[in-house]
């Protein structure tokens, strides 16, 4: 019998609730401190609402097709969203490599992360559109190493990540899972009332040749056996944050599309364009860096206005559902990044429940544009979006968005002002 696809972000996460031991599952829902930023980062959708259309000018030559393929810095799309960077710690045996072949079969990219447990040659080896996304850690010597490797591994771009500043050091209100440095004796009977209490997911692993394998193999900057993940998040921690200057280094090092991820301000995005970024990402880092960092969705307009077509806006953060992915490109977004739902897609059912909900999102953005009377995700824009008077917020200001012709909710929309 088949199996019944899952039809939305909430399906996802009940079921791996139910088949994840708890500790690796408060990992997932997880921010940082007391996680106002994850929280604030989904909810701010719901406060963005629509101005839908009803009846047409003109008859639809082919009724209910929409235009959702594009490309991102040169890579065919079908749509303009694509899974974005995270480590698939003890989630699934499969790891990225499922992901990066659901994302092909749902004809999108797939960023790979520095802390992803399996290597970039297996996600090339699955999917040719992939970038691979650093993280500043060790010596240039060592940053050198890892981005001519995945340069000979194909990588179609490399994502420059600057939203892990040590804010992710915060102790959580509902305590931080302990992570073991090494798999070893010692950590096997430590961790086995964990594992036994969720026996099906201790067998995926046991059937792929063992327990969870805790290396990042992306991260290492030489030949040989690759560091764990604690081992390079305590490097990563004991390493300066860079300096712009680092950062221009880094673009003059890489041939390729250059990506700068997690700026929340336009002057930031401003001076990534200015150093030879093709894309800068809005984010926040999932609500897992500073907390109370304002919502990215918050901030995206803003910092749109401010690259002005100089570069691709990319977002990340707080996307749920199709509609969500259509509200960010009305705000600025060209292209758009989905990072827990994935993961709660693999966890829930693989390869095959990453896929889910990445057609999940593609129907849900269909059908936005249905309902908005667009013939295209490019024809979405602020006039279609209601929000609350002071809703967008330009941090470099530090004042809201006054013109950026989005209408209140307290306003009649036939009647409504520009704002």
């Amino acid at each position: 019998m088949a199996r019944k696809p899952i039809e939305s972000f909430a399906e996802a996460q009940r079921i791996a609730k139910r088949r994840m031991p708890g500790p690796i599952y408060t990992a997932l829902i997880s921010g940082n401190e007391k996680g106002a930023t994850i929280k604030q980062n989904p909810e701010a959708f719901s406060q963005i609402g629509w101005l839908p259309r009803v009846a047409r000018e003109t008859p639809e030559e082919q009724p209910l097709t929409r235009e959702l393929a594009t490309t991102a810095l040169g890579m065919e799309l079908s749509m303009p969203v694509m899974p974005g960077p995270a480590g698939a710690q003890a989630i699934n045996p499969e790891g990225e490599v499922a992901v990066a072949k659901a994302a092909k079969a749902a004809g999108t990219a797939m960023g790979l992360s520095s802390f992803a447990t399996k290597p970039m040659e297996a996600i090339a080896a699955a999917n040719p559109n992939w970038l691979y996304q650093l993280y500043w850690t060790g010596t240039r010597d060592d940053i050198l190493w890892r981005i001519e490797r995945a340069k000979k591994s194909g990588a179609k771009a490399l994502i420059v990540t600057l939203d892990a500043t040590g804010g992710g050091l915060g102790r959580r209100d509902w305590g931080s899972p302990p992570i073991p440095t090494q798999i070893d004796l010692e950590a096997v009977f430590r961790f086995a009332p964990m594992a036994l209490s969720r026996p099906g997911w201790l067998m995926k692993f046991l059937a792929q040749g063992g327990i969870p394998d805790l290396s990042v193999p992306n991260s290492a900057n030489r030949p040989g056996k690759a560091p764990t993940f604690k081992e390079i998040y305590v490097e990563l921690m004991s390493t300066p944050v860079p300096t712009w200057s680092d950062i221009k280094w880094l673009r003059e090092q890489w041939d390729g599309p250059f990506v700068v991820k997690g700026l929340m301000r336009g002057e930031e995005a401003k001076r990534a364009v200015d150093i030879g970024a093709d894309a800068v990402v809005v984010s926040n880092h999932g609500g897992n860096n500073l907390d109370s960092s304002y919502a990215s969705i918050r901030v995206l307009p803003a910092v749109a206005r401010a690259v002005n077509g100089q570069a691709e806006v990319w977002f990340d953060g707080g996307i749920r559902r199709g509609m969500d992915v259509a509200k960010a490109l009305a705000l600025g977004a060209d292209i758009v990044l989905v990072g827990r739902l994935w993961i709660f897609g693999l966890a829930a059912g693989g390869q095959q429940g990453v896929h889910d909900l990445l057609e999940m999102i593609r129907d849900g953005l269909h059908w936005s544009l249905v309902g908005l009377g667009h013939r295209s995700f490019r024809d979405l824009s602020p006039d279609d979006v209601v929000a609350p008077d002071g809703f967008f917020f330009d941090p470099d200001t530090k004042t809201r968005l006054e013109d950026l012709q989005l209408r209140r909710t307290d306003f009649e929309p036939d009647r409504a002002v520009a704002r």
